[in-house]
């Protein structure tokens, strides 16, 4: 006989199931800043949403990283194909991608978020920042054994980046106030789901009071 579960019972159900145990903060950590460009924080971009908050949530999480050494990566979506042949079936079921153009400025990080001339930026075709990039090279070849999550979609290319990150061997924290999505429902699904079984999602209040513990003395 199959177990059905309400929303409202959904928690305790996952949780006498043994899901949602926590990872924990390893030795070492980074900031993965995923997708915070212009085509996805503003609205009135096809595939733009109101991530105010995302990006707010970020910057405070930004200068600690900084100060303590730690690695932070930004990543942006951007396809150079005129035929968009690089955004491959992706790029069929989603109309938007065609505002994705590389150097145009939907794919430029939005000019509010906290970044230097230098920091490293990831050029994505696909929703996880692990897919055709060097990023797990560049965690490894620093130490890093937790990945530090904000940026967008929750349910898009935050969540994909997630499972790749804990099928990878890290531990992933994602920032509950630093991620966003489109549509509310998803956000909140997602976020269920990703603490259930892919990854810690923390309050900002307890991600900033771990990082400073991490600064110099």
């Amino acid at each position: 006989m199959t177990t059905l579960t309400t929303a409202a019972g959904d928690e305790a159900f996952f949780e006498q199931r043994g899901f949602g145990q926590t990872l924990g903060f390893g030795r070492r950590a980074a900031l993965v800043v995923v997708d915070l460009i212009n085509g996805f924080t503003d609205p009135s971009r096809p595939l733009g949403a109101n991530l105010d908050g995302q990006i707010d949530a970020s910057n405070q999480l930004i200068p600690l990283m900084r100060e303590a050494g730690l690695p932070i990566m930004f990543t942006t979506t951007a396809y150079d194909d005129a035929g968009l042949a690089d955004a491959g079936m992706w790029g069929l079921k989603m109309k938007g991608s065609t505002t994705l153009r590389a150097g145009s400025h939907d794919v430029a990080l939005d000019a509010r978020l906290d970044y230097r001339a230098g920091e490293p930026i990831l050029i994505k075709k696909y929703a996880s920042c692990f897919f055709g990039t060097d990023l797990l090279s560049r965690l490894i070849s620093q130490g890093v054994d937790t990945v530090i999550v904000t940026g967008c979609t929750t349910s898009g290319c935050v969540r994909a980046t997630v499972v790749d990150a804990v099928q990878n061997g890290l531990r992933p924290i994602v920032v509950r106030e630093g991620v966003g999505d489109r549509s509310r429902a998803s956000h909140e699904q997602s976020l269920f789901d990703l603490q259930a079984k892919y990854a810690d999602v923390m309050p900002l209040a307890d991600v900033l009071a771990h990082l400073r513990l991490q600064q110099p003395a």
